[in-house]
C-alpha cells in the first residue's frame, strides 16, 4: 500500500544552529513541524572543522534563541566539540522535533504535475529517504557554506600533489611530508596556516585582499564592540568581505611571517611552464589588512567618545606591529617541486547544494537561493545563509534575529 504523507505545518531541512533556532520559536508558538537531518545534529561542524578549531565568536554571543550564556568565561571561545555539544544539547533541552538519518531527496510544490494523488493541492511535497511528508512551508537550513570550491586550474596540477580543502584538514601531522601551500587567507586559511606553522611544518601562504580584524581592542573582544557600535548590522559589500580574525588571538600576515610562513601574493593560475603564477599583490594585501584594522579601531574610538564610555587606552598589538618578513626578491612564480611543496590546501570559499529544492522560483539560474532577508517564493524560507545582508549574516550571531523573522512570517502566513 502506498504511504500516506506525514502532515506538518512546517518542515525544516537541516539540524544545525540555524534550523534549530527556527524550530525552537515554532515550538514556542505551537506550530506543528519537524526538523529533518540526513546525518546528525551539527554534522557539518563536527566533520568540516580541524582539531584545534575554536569559534570566532565569544561565548557570551554564541547562544541560541531562548538561552543565554551563564558560564565563567563570557569572552572565552568554544572548541569545535564544545559547540557541537552545545547545539546538540539545545535540541535535547527543548525537546525539539528532530529526526536524524533522514535525507531530504526532493521538495516540490504539491500541485506539481509530477506529484501524485496522495498530496493535497497546496503546500509542498517532501520526498525523503524514510518516506513522504507534506507541509505548508519549508525552511531550507542547510546553509551555503558546506561545499568547497576550487579554481578551475586546480585540475591541471600534477597528480603527485596532494590537494585538500579546508573542510578536510585536521592537524599538521595528518598531511604528507613536505611543504604546504595554503591558498586563501580568510579566517580558515589564516588560522590553519598558523596551526601548520606552530606544528613545525613549512608553509607558503597565498593571500588576496582579505583584510584583518583584531581579536581585542581597548579591553574588550572586537565582536562585542562591533555589536555595540552597530557595525555588525551594516550591509556587507562584495568587496569588503570578512577580514582575517584569529579565533583566540589576533592573527595577521605579519604575525604569520614571523612564524616562518612564506607570504605570497594572489595565486593567478598556471604559467606556460606549468608553474604557479603569483600576482604582485602582497604589499597591497598587507596595506589592506592594516587599513581595515585601523578603520575598525577608529570607529570604536569615535563610539567611545560619543557615548562617554570609560574604556582603557589602546595597547599596541604585537601581531599588528611586528615587521613582516617578506621574500626578497618577491616570488612571482612557484615551482612546486623546487620548493618541495607536496600539499596544496585550498581555502578558496564554499557554496551550498540546493539540488534537492525543486521549486523553480526558490533558486536563481545558478542554483543559488533566490531570497531577500530569508524570504523566498511564498512558503519557502532560507536560514543560515552567508549573504551581503550584514556582517553577521551566516554566523551564529545572526540566529536570534533571523529565526524570529522567519518564525513570525510563517505564523502570520498560517493564520492568514
Amino acid at each position: 500500500m502506498d504511504q500516506i504523507p506525514i502532515e506538518h505545518d512546517v518542515i525544516i531541512v537541516g539540524a544545525g544552529w540555524a534550523g534549530l533556532g527556527v524550530s525552537y520559536l515554532l515550538k514556542q508558538a505551537g506550530i506543528s513541524h519537524v526538523v529533518l537531518e540526513r546525518d546528525q545534529i551539527c554534522h557539518t561542524w563536527l566533520t568540516q572543522r580541524w582539531n584545534s578549531f575554536h569559534m570566532n565568536t565569544v561565548n557570551v554571543a554564541t547562544v541560541l534563541p531562548g538561552e543565554r550564556y551563564e558560564g565563567s568565561q563570557p569572552e572565552g571561545f568554544m572548541t569545535r566539540d564544545d559547540f557541537v555539544s552545545m547545539v546538540t544539547g539545545y535540541a535535547q533541552r527543548h525537546a525539539l522535533p528532530v529526526e536524524t538519518g533522514v535525507e531530504v531527496e526532493c521538495v516540490r510544490r504539491a500541485d506539481d504535475k509530477r506529484a501524485d494523488g496522495r498530496f493535497p493541492d497546496d503546500g509542498f511535497a517532501v520526498e525523503t529517504s524514510s518516506g513522504l511528508y507534506h507541509a505548508k512551508a519549508v525552511v531550507a537550513a542547510t546553509g551555503n557554506l558546506n561545499v568547497p570550491r576550487r579554481p578551475a586550474f586546480s585540475k591541471n596540477l600534477p597528480e603527485t600533489i596532494n590537494q585538500i580543502d579546508v573542510s578536510d584538514y585536521r592537524d599538521p601531522a595528518s598531511l604528507p611530508a613536505g611543504a604546504i601551500l595554503v591558498v586563501g587567507c580568510g579566517n580558515s586559511g589564516g588560522q590553519i596556516a598558523e596551526d601548520l606553522a606552530l606544528g613545525g611544518r613549512q608553509v607558503y601562504q597565498s593571500t588576496g585582499r582579505n583584510g584583518r580584524v583584531p581579536r581585542t581592542y581597548r579591553g574588550r573582544d572586537i565582536y562585542l564592540w562591533l555589536e555595540d557600535t552597530g557595525m555588525l548590522s551594516k550591509p556587507r559589500t562584495s568587496s569588503s568581505g570578512r577580514g582575517l580574525i584569529g579565533a583566540t588571538h589576533t592573527i595577521s600576515l605579519q604575525s604569520l611571517s614571523a612564524l616562518g610562513v612564506t607570504l605570497l601574493g594572489r595565486l593567478d593560475g598556471l604559467d606556460t611552464a606549468g608553474r604557479l603564477a603569483i600576482a604582485d599583490s602582497l604589499q597591497d594585501s598587507l596595506a589592506y589588512g592594516d587599513g581595515m584594522s585601523a578603520a575598525l579601531k577608529a570607529e570604536i574610538d569615535a563610539y567611545i567618545t560619543r557615548t562617554n564610555l570609560n574604556a582603557p587606552d589602546a595597547i599596541p598589538e604585537p601581531a599588528e606591529t611586528v615587521v613582516p618578513i617578506l621574500p626578497d626578491p618577491p616570488i612571482r612564480t612557484l615551482d612546486l617541486a623546487d620548493h618541495n611543496i607536496t600539499t596544496i590546501l585550498w581555502s578558496t570559499g564554499f557554496t551550498g547544494d540546493f539540488s534537492w529544492l525543486r521549486v523553480p522560483e526558490a533558486l536563481d539560474q545558478s542554483g543559488n537561493p533566490a531570497q531577500e532577508k530569508s524570504l523566498s517564493t511564498p512558503g519557502i524560507y532560507f536560514a543560515g545563509l552567508d549573504t551581503l545582508e550584514s556582517l553577521k549574516a551566516g554566523t551564529v550571531l545572526m540566529v536570534k534575529e533571523e529565526a524570529q523573522r522567519i518564525a513570525d512570517h510563517i505564523i502570520a502566513r498560517l493564520e492568514a
